[in-house]
């Protein structure tokens, strides 16, 4: 399970191809784990624990933005898809509907499926 994580943070600014489900469900649990963990640790920090989370933001935000958009060419969506977040609540929402979705079988135009 955690090579799936590990595959994500490989292809940390590919954002062409495809990415699996597990792909991307993994990368964000567990970076979620870590933030909600780091945020545990340097709560009591004061500023610094805020500048600490700040960089462990800054460091999975091209990462995330990559596996989504991989997964996004999984279903056979465009990577602009991912813009959805930006409409307040519904965006979000079609989103996870989106990433949710099963892999289109066979080949697309980003390549072959990766099960």
């Amino acid at each position: 399970m955690i090579n799936f994580y590990v595959d994500a943070w490989k292809k940390f600014a590919t954002f062409g191809g495809r990415s699996r489900r597990k792909e991307f469900w993994f990368f964000l649990l567990i970076n979620g784990a870590i933030g909600y963990l780091l945020g545990l640790i340097t709560g009591s920090l004061g500023m610094a624990g805020m500048i600490i989370q700040a960089v462990f933001g800054l460091a999975i935000l091209v990462p995330a933005i990559a596996v989504s958009i991989r997964r996004l060419h999984d279903i056979g969506k465009s990577g602009w898809w991912v813009f959805i977040n930006c409409v307040p609540l519904i965006g979000s929402i079609w989103f996870i509907v989106l990433v949710a979705k099963d892999s289109v079988p066979g080949k697309n135009q980003w390549g072959n499926c990766p099960k």
